[in-house]
């Protein structure tokens, strides 16, 4: 090539291929519509299929019952946690501390419930839900600090609930993927509450989307950066992906994971969170901790709710299920 030869063309990365089930369920989706203001970004999600079962549902067939209860945070909110607690009278019991989904911006306590308490269900155990409030009416750090009040809340609430303290899994899925791991940073660092595990289903941890797998999946998969930088932006305004932003409010960027509880990181292969949920794993072994690293070939983000018969979806659901049972067991 001479010095006055045009420079090649820049070439976006070849996303992995998606799974041929996961993508059928896909392709009868709505296609994603590019934002172009915060206000459209955020109605576009809450008005979105939020996952939600009924309560009639989450009762599984009369074995859960449902309850509220509230817990006062240091800011005087009244923080509401959704409580399913098994109907049998077998003391005590394990819990799921459940964080959902919604990009920050949507989602109720009831948003993926369902597939958490079938989790539940197997072991017998509690799920407290957390009503955590959402950007961008409520900033930074309200939604990782609300998690952190429900996790100290559901450690208050052992005894009255007949749970073993000893055995408090917290999940979150997405965006409470993020929230639980910020949670589990701030009781490390506050010497709050140790729950027995984390786990972290497709979690949304770093707001900078500078990782090779956010610029692979563009217009891939259906939580692509565009997606992504304007959720982080309605958390954290205009400090989004700088240099101002705690390492609770967006995990992946904590350089020191030591003194965590063991890890389940999930993720899918076609996922624009894959990278940074990789980094993560590696930063908690690096650290001499303990973490499980599942990546699901060919799983973009949220494919065990849109392909849920899928093969994928149901082996991805088996091998949470078999880590918890583990992790509760030890």
């Amino acid at each position: 090539m001479t010095s006055d030869s045009p420079p090649l063309p820049t070439r976006r990365p070849v996303a992995p291929p998606l799974d041929p089930e996961a993508s059928a369920a896909l392709a009868t989706q709505p296609p994603r519509q590019h934002t172009e203001d915060m206000a459209t970004f955020v109605s576009r999600l809450r008005g979105a299929d939020s996952f939600e079962a009924s309560d009639e549902e989450l009762a599984l067939g009369g074995r859960y019952r449902l309850r509220e209860v509230t817990t006062t945070c240091p800011d005087g909110h009244a923080l509401r946690l959704l409580v399913a607690e098994p109907a049998s009278i077998d003391w005590p019991r394990p819990a799921l501390y459940y964080v959902h989904t919604g990009g920050m911006v949507s989602g109720t306590p009831k948003t993926g419930l369902l597939d958490v308490l079938t989790m539940a269900d197997e072991v017998g155990g509690v799920v407290v839900s957390v009503d955590y409030r959402l950007a961008p009416e409520n900033p930074d750090p309200t939604p990782v600090e609300d998690t952190y009040a429900g996790l100290c809340a559901t450690f208050e609430l052992a005894a009255p609930l007949g749970i073993d303290p000893e055995r408090v899994v917290m999940v979150g899925a997405s965006a409470g993927g993020g929230l639980a791991a910020g949670a589990a940073l701030l009781a490390r660092d506050r010497g709050g509450p140790v729950a027995a595990a984390l786990m972290l289903l497709n979690p949304m941890l770093d707001d900078r989307s500078d990782t090779f797998s956010a610029e692979q999946m563009v217009d891939v998969d259906p939580w692509d950066r565009d997606a992504n930088v304007w959720a982080w932006r309605a958390l954290l305004g205009d400090r989004a992906a700088g240099a101002e932003v705690s390492e609770a409010s967006a995990p992946g960027r904590a350089t020191d994971l030591a003194g965590l509880p063991q890890v389940l990181v999930c993720v899918g292969s076609v996922e624009t969170f894959r990278d940074e949920s990789v980094r993560f794993a590696q930063r908690i072994w690096e650290a001499g901790g303990a973490a499980e690293l599942r990546v699901w070939p060919g799983g973009f983000h949220g494919y065990e709710f849109v392909a849920p018969h899928s093969r994928l979806a149901q082996e991805t659901w088996a091998a949470r299920r078999s880590w918890l049972r583990r992790v509760l067991a030890e």
